[in-house]
């Protein structure tokens, strides 16, 4: 095996290969698959603290709550009266806490499958 390059007659030194488009490609997998993790949680979370909220009777005329509750009925616009309890707290509960889970296990879900190819 001739160490030297058959062009400029200098020797050549063992360098690590460029990263291939396999490499390339698994990190770019993996940060996507961190990025829906991350919003699938983020969403999640939102709702889950729209749940608390509610459940601990904070003051829906506070800045704060009046936001939480306004990006949570966003996120769980689609799923809102499924379930129709007559206790409020359960009625809640489930319909804010319903998407959450649909969220959790689909951005995860998604993001597993990512990381697998």
């Amino acid at each position: 095996m001739n160490s030297t390059d058959p062009l400029s007659g200098y020797p050549v030194h063992d360098r690590p290969p460029p990263p291939g488009r396999g490499a390339r490609n698994e990190a770019t997998a993996r940060r996507t698959a961190l990025t829906i993790c991350t919003i699938a949680d983020v969403a999640a979370g939102v709702l889950i603290l729209w749940i608390v909220l509610h459940l601990l009777d904070a003051n829906e005329g506070n800045a704060f709550v009046e936001v939480v509750h306004a990006a949570a009925d966003w996120l769980s616009g689609w799923a809102q009266d499924i379930f129709t309890m007559d206790t409020e707290g359960l009625r809640v509960v489930l319909n804010y806490g319903f998407p959450a889970v649909i969220y959790l296990l689909i951005g995860h879900g998604i993001a597993a499958r990512l990381n697998r190819t």
